[in-house]
């Protein structure tokens, strides 16, 4: 049998470039390579494309999240054309025949359905949701409005943007929401400009560092629960819920912040399995199930909620590209309920991508003949 030819693409122009770095690497060292013909492209800051020929050597202070980077060395820049149907990779020395990509980019341009309308474009098979469910999940709000439409419970919110900056008040949002509250950017993850606010100096500083992620805000009210996430995997039948996880952030860190995910060691409990009930283990994957699909999401997705001491579930957000790096929850989560390995996970996922692509192409193809 003949490889696959996979691009696994990474970087990007979001602010969590670097922990796309850092997942691309985790994946190219348990792909297999028997399986895949692997093509590494990677995304600069700027936006250009470039394709690294050794894949084994790409990166710059690579074991340091704070400061990893792409080299300014051993790549070539890199066009996109559609040739007899199909996108290919434009090179110097010649085209490169892709079979299916790997689009491991987290955050804005990347997750929010950008690079996944571009692979449309290129007719290529893709990992990960699709155009309209990466712009759902993506922004916070639209998700909640969703989530909350299917019937399940998210934290009271109030969303700002640009336009109506100037009628964001302290004081009218601790009449409505309360203290705490969690402000943070609608689109964005990896917790980048999410701060907790429990005085107006604290706030005035969130609302700051949220704008200058994105031009939408939310001010959510503060749940008082246990953090858990679960995996999903699968495409609109038989989904697979990963085990149950619990996030345990120090008392250093508060909540789940960029730096208590990836830059401090001790930043985070991660408890694997989430100490709780087989019965209550069993409502909170079929409720992430129910979000994955009510938010359109086929391939892979995290859900992140809230358990209360009553209880009660609260739907936080969901993550459609989420991190593999060597402590990220989706991966752990799903070996842990299946006991596949991490190369069996990443074999799952190009599988799920080539299976939704040939569907969908025999859609259009019958939809042609009967026009």
């Amino acid at each position: 049998m003949s490889k696959i030819s996979l691009a696994l693409i990474c970087g990007g122009k979001s602010v969590e470039h670097e922990v796309s770095l850092i997942s691309a690497k985790n994946i190219i060292a348990a792909l297999d390579f028997s399986k895949y013909e692997l093509n590494l492209f990677a995304v600069a800051k700027d936006g250009s494309f470039r394709f690294y020929a050794d894949h084994n050597d790409f990166l710059d202070n690579q074991d340091n999240l704070d400061i990893v980077s792409l080299k300014e060395t051993g790549f070539v820049s890199v066009a996109w054309s559609v040739i007899d149907g199909k996108g290919q990779a434009v090179l110097p020395a010649g085209n490169k025949i892709i079979d299916a990509v790997f689009p491991i980019m987290h955050g804005s341009f990347a997750e929010d359905g950008k690079m996944q309308g571009f692979l449309e474009m290129l007719n290529l098979p893709y990992v990960g949701p699709d155009v309209l469910a990466s712009s759902i999940s993506m922004d916070k709000e639209i998700t909640k409005k969703l989530v909350e439409l299917a019937g399940i419970k998210v934290a009271k919110y109030l969303s700002f943007n640009t336009r109506n900056r100037s009628e964001i008040n302290f004081a009218k949002v601790e009449a409505e929401l309360g203290l705490p509250v969690f402000v943070k950017p609608a689109n964005s993850g990896s917790s980048v400009g999410i701060n907790r606010a429990k005085d107006e100096t604290s706030f005035n500083h969130a609302v700051e560092e949220a704008f200058s992620v994105d031009h939408k805000i939310l001010i959510e009210s503060a749940i008082v629960g246990r953090e858990i996430e679960c995996s999903v995997l699968g495409n609109h039948e038989n989904l697979i819920a990963g085990e149950v996880g619990e996030i345990v952030p120090s008392a250093k860190h508060g909540f789940y912040s960029y730096d208590a995910k990836y830059l401090d060691e001790s930043g985070a409990a991660l408890l694997i399995p989430a100490p709780l009930e087989p019965a209550k283990k069993k409502e909170v994957q079929e409720l992430a199930k129910k979000i994955f699909s009510t938010c359109q999401c086929e391939g892979m997705s995290r859900v992140d909620s809230f358990l209360t001491a009553n209880g009660e579930i609260v739907f936080n957000e969901i993550n459609t590209i989420p991190g593999f790096t060597q402590i990220s929850m989706y991966p752990k989560l799903m070996m842990a309920e299946t006991g596949m390995s991490y190369s069996a996970l990443i074999d799952s996922l190009i599988t799920l991508a080539m299976d939704r692509y040939s569907r969908n192409s025999k859609i259009l193809f019958e939809k042609k003949m009967v026009e």
